[in-house]
């Protein structure tokens, strides 16, 4: 059961960084968006942005990629729950399409009211909130009492490649020279385009698996306290 404890631990971890993500957006809404009157087409595209890159890093998790096929294939008792965990990923992802239609049906120097793109960030942070919550609680003593050693052992083999593959990444990443954006890039790559159809874990090709940890990496978000401030802030001066 030492495997399991460390692949659990692990899996913790995991859980904690997105979970502190998500949180950091929320109070960064609460504390600068929901005091304006307003908010700008900038500002609802770095939004949006923002909550694909969280819907993303929450998507390409371990826990997705590895134990949820691992449960699948041990029993069938955790059908409902996965079920209520695939509903809260598909509450999130609802509101990412509804701020990209927001978006579409924007021109430049329009603004859209606060309210309702805050309750939509505060009901996407909170659905992402709440899956986490039901995994830790709920799916981890579910994993612990159906996935047998040998099936554990394998999990923790895949975390190792996958971590593996992270480092190989950033390695090769920090090696490519840095191509500058041209004038105007910022515009063309609008968040209507950023969001793409993911398939179902379970019914994912290999090959896909395979590019998971350098997807994960990439969009992985950073702590977002800071990092928030400085583009909405540009955005908000340049409308």
């Amino acid at each position: 059961m030492l495997t399991a404890t460390y692949t659990l631990v692990a899996l913790s971890v995991e859980q904690a960084s997105v979970r502190v993500s998500l949180q950091s957006f929320q109070q960064y809404v609460r504390a600068n968006l929901m005091q304006q009157n307003s908010i700008t087409l900038g500002q609802l595209e770095y939004a949006c942005e923002t909550l694909n890159r969280l819907y993303q890093a929450c998507h390409w998790r371990k826990i997705e990629m590895y134990l949820i096929p691992a449960i699948r294939q041990a029993t069938e008792r955790a059908d409902q729950l996965l079920d209520e965990l695939s509903r809260l990923n598909q509450a999130a992802l609802a509101v990412i399409r509804a701020m990209q239609e927001r978006i579409g049906g924007l021109h430049e120097g329009a603004e859209e009211q606060v309210s309702q793109i805050c309750a939509s960030i505060e009901t996407f942070c909170s659905a992402l909130l709440q899956r986490l919550e039901k995994e830790e609680k709920e799916l981890f003593a579910i994993a612990r009492s159906v996935i047998c050693g040998e099936a554990w052992f394998a999990i923790a083999n895949q975390f190792l490649l996958h971590d593996a593959k992270v480092v190989e990444a950033r390695r090769s990443r920090s090696a490519a020279p840095i191509a500058l954006p041209a004038a105007g890039a910022e515009r063309q790559l609008s968040p209507r385009l950023a969001l793409l159809p993911l398939p179902p874990l379970d019914m994912a090709e290999p090959s896909d698996l395979a590019a998971a940890p350098r997807a994960a990496d990439a969009l992985a978000p950073a702590p977002l306290g800071l990092a928030l401030a400085d583009p909405l802030a540009r955005q908000h001066g340049r409308s």
